[in-house]
């Protein structure tokens, strides 16, 4: 514990970190094989153990409305929802999950309903006698919600809370227990409340520190129908808290089973793609007994998003052992960036790359969005006819040596690619940057002697492996333990038409999710075999950069997938707020449906629009609340004037000097 002394903003790691870690948490990096979580029982629903990754959504409707509540939860079901969600902010709702539970039950369906419920204790206890399953959020069960007070505790004071938490979570636990219902500990990012904030300060340890809080209760009642999630808008966040809360678990001998979730993914492609990210991050590990892609959209809507993510990394296992080894310097619950020597503009301190195909000759130059332009462009054998100035280019090592004699001028943008069998003709050719292929434990020896007297070598990472993801960790590691700095790019190859683009998006974010939050890419380079556009393809590269948190090139929106506690039109407040602002790039905008979880998921936002109550909008300024209770007609039109007047030499409209 602190004393009044220490400073409140100071992170307090729950346990050390080491190269021992990984066999802590009991996971393999490299070979993937589903965590040893206990099973929960929600309703006709078993989940952890050896069932099936469950999936989930929320409805949108208000709770008190039977028939429109239980005619969305029926869409919800019939689209491949094994749970539903409901807010149940007050005790009114909470009594009516009896009336909404009759109507599907009356239709025959058993999918069994879970109450949501933030800031008020009581309405738990209600909702627990109603509902299969009642998620409460540690953050504003017993504290009070996050008010981003520099609050500061003595020891006894922080004692003092934690048995106040006591006090009143037992009881519930017991209502529950008499009621065979399930409890779910949802920790948000966004409502961590100013006790934990003042001991842990904005980190994945105190996000940890709030759920174990009550797990400990949980495990000396002996209470094991526990679901957990802890979620964030931050798909880094999210990934290192879930990662650390599996050690901590494990550490305190406990494997409840985990509910995976990026809160506020947004809506469209680009929510997609950062649900993709985390979770994709943690189902390749193992980790993840129940999801839920949280999209500003119709709820049925994230069903086949959910159950597409589950399946495809699922279809890994069983898969031929991966024998490699963890480098010592990696931290996987607080991974670092691998450390290497820069390439002209890859690796070092330098943003992740973004290569792209176009072997069409003619199509060379065809750039839909100009921030979103490739950073160099794999042309095969064929030199187009003009060279663009401000372009890097990457040939066949056989055609670049032809070209190198007919054309030396070209040397400064166009560089060879090396297959892993061309290693010996490295040597050979004179280049700033050179680019070779490699797959894990193909001729090892021989690349590993190469890179150490190539600095100039980018490595591009390929797998054919059934588990790709751990076989290019495995490579990547091998580097790294044997002292080997080159940069490495990560090339996914895909086949996929226009028809199937959102299944390719899924994929590749699912794919690059792992070795993003890891630390290990320098790079991105995306294969599609098929007719979807080049364009399409470098923008969901762009796409998952951005939602790694490892590039920005486009205005980002955080927004919340709405409940039953919005209180305006969620929806088309989202598509007035992006069209009037897409062009802003490395913005950041808050777009939520009420308070609890708003000024914490958008505190790294610029600026934030939530849900004030009904028909009324307040706005935020970074975490600031600076117009409160606008009418929701005029609100839009409030915030487009902020942003306006916020706008400083460092933030034009263009995004200019922002990263």
């Amino acid at each position: 514990m602190m004393n009044e002394q220490d400073n409140s903003n100071t992170s307090r790691p729950l346990t050390p970190h080491g190269d021992g870690e990984l066999r802590d948490i009991g996971i393999d990096l490299f070979n993937m094989q589903r965590r040893n979580a206990s099973v929960t029982t929600v309703g006709s629903v078993t989940m952890g153990g050896n069932n099936p990754v469950r999936v989930q959504s929320m409805t949108t409707t208000d709770t008190n409305d039977t028939e429109a509540s239980a005619a969305q939860a029926e869409r919800i079901i019939q689209a491949g929802g094994e749970l539903v969600r409901l807010t149940t902010q007050g005790k009114r709702e909470a009594e009516n999950l009896r009336n909404i539970n009759a109507v599907l039950r009356q239709k025959g369906y058993a999918t069994p309903l879970v109450a949501d419920v933030h800031f008020n204790a009581n309405v738990a206890d209600v909702a627990a006698l109603y509902a299969e399953k009642v998620r409460i959020n540690p953050g504003n069960y017993v504290d009070p919600g996050r008010t981003f007070k520099q609050l500061e505790y003595t020891d006894e004071e922080y004692a003092e809370e934690i048995k106040k938490i006591d006090a009143r979570f037992v009881p519930f636990l017991n209502i529950c227990r008499e009621n065979n219902t399930a409890v779910r500990i949802g920790v948000n990012h966004g409502s961590l409340s100013d006790r934990i904030m003042s001991r842990y300060g904005d980190t994945p340890a105190g996000i940890v520190e709030s759920c174990m809080e009550f797990l400990r209760i949980c495990k000396r009642e002996h209470f094991n129908n526990v679901v957990i999630s802890i979620k964030a808008s931050n798909t880094v966040v999210m990934v290192q808290s879930v990662r650390l809360l599996v050690q901590q678990m494990r550490l305190e001998d406990m494997n409840y089973p985990l509910h995976l979730g990026v809160t506020e993914a947004g809506e469209g492609e680009d929510g997609r793609i950062k649900s993709a990210v985390g979770i994709g991050a943690l189902l390749a590990d193992g980790i993840g007994d129940t999801i839920r892609v949280s999209l500003s959209e119709d709820p049925e809507a994230e069903i086949p998003v959910a159950r597409a993510l589950v399946d495809y990394i699922g279809a890994r296992t069983p898969h031929l052992p991966i024998p490699a080894a963890m480098a010592n310097d990696f931290n996987y619950t607080a991974p670092e960036r691998r450390p290497t020597k820069a390439v002209a503009n890859i690796g070092g301190e330098n943003p992740p790359v973004v290569i792209s195909n176009r072997t069409d000759k003619d199509k060379v130059h065809v750039v839909a969005n100009a921030d979103q332009t490739p950073d160099y462009i794999y042309i095969g054998r064929h030199l187009p006819a003009n060279l663009s100035a401000k372009r890097r280019y990457i040939m066949d090592y056989d055609a670049y040596m032809q070209l190198a004699s007919t054309h030396p001028q070209a040397d400064e943008q166009v560089y060879p690619i090396f297959p892993h069998n061309a290693v010996p003709f490295i040597s050979l050719v004179e280049a700033d940057v050179k680019f070779l292929v490699l797959q894990y434990g193909a001729n090892s020896d021989e690349y590993l002697a190469c890179l150490k007297h190539h600095p100039e070598v980018v490595v591009v990472c390929m797998s054919t492996h059934k588990n790709k993801v751990g076989d290019q960790r495995a490579l990547v590691h091998e580097l790294w333990s044997a002292g080997i700095n080159n940069p490495v790019v990560f090339a996914q190859m895909y086949r996929h038409s226009a028809e199937e683009k959102e299944t390719f998006q899924l994929k590749a974010a699912a794919d690059m999710g792992p070795l993003m939050i890891d630390g290990l890419t320098d790079g991105i380079w995306l294969m599609n075999d098929g007719d979807l556009p080049d364009e399409e393809v470098d923008a969901t590269a762009f796409g998952i950069l951005q939602a790694a948190r490892l590039r920005t090139t486009k205005t980002e929106y955080i927004s919340c997938p709405g409940c039953g506690r919005t209180l305006y039109d969620l929806r088309t407040t989202i598509a007035r707020i992006r069209e009037a602002t897409k062009h802003m790039k490395g913005l950041k905008i808050g777009i939520m449906g009420c308070i609890v979880n708003g000024p914490g998921e958008m505190a790294d936002a610029d600026f934030g629009y939530v849900g004030a109550g009904p028909g009324k909008v307040s706005l935020y300024r970074k975490k600031e609340c600076v117009e409160k209770n606008i009418d929701e007609k005029d609100a839009v039109e409030h915030l487009l004037r902020l942003i306006e007047n916020s706008l400083t030499p460092n933030l034009s409209p263009k995004g200019e000097g922002r990263d």
